[in-house]
């Protein structure tokens, strides 16, 4: 079991195709996500800009000696549970690793990169 990760979610993410003059960054489609998962209670590191903006909402899932996963496409009003089912299934690995099969749908389709650990 992971023993220390961290999420990491960009808050000034938006879907593809938004204007940004017409969206402010407190409703920016990141910002929706990080707050939705503040209210379930899931912990995580609010950040400015992960430069994956053409992939929509974007996460990163890393912990030291863990793969780390970057996750894009992530819509806050139809994929906050998967983003918790992977969350949890992340911290419930040894080495970061979760099985392809075992990751929600929008998981598998929307992953932009995963990065072994820097130890390897």
């Amino acid at each position: 079991m992971a023993e220390t990760f961290e999420l990491v979610v960009c808050t000034t993410c938006r879907f593809p195709g938004a204007d940004p003059q017409a969206t402010p960054l407190t409703q920016r489609d990141g910002q929706r996500l990080s707050d939705a998962l503040t209210a379930a209670g899931i912990a995580h590191r609010r950040q400015e800009c992960l430069s994956a903006c053409t992939h929509g909402c974007a996460v990163v899932l890393r912990g030291a000696g863990l793969w780390t996963y970057v996750q894009g496409g992530l819509d806050p009003d139809r994929n906050l549970a998967d983003l918790i089912e992977m969350y949890r299934a992340y911290g419930a690995t040894d080495d970061g690793i979760v099985p392809w099969r075992e990751r929600p749908e929008i998981i598998r389709k929307n992953t932009i990169a995963r990065i072994p650990p820097f130890e390897v």
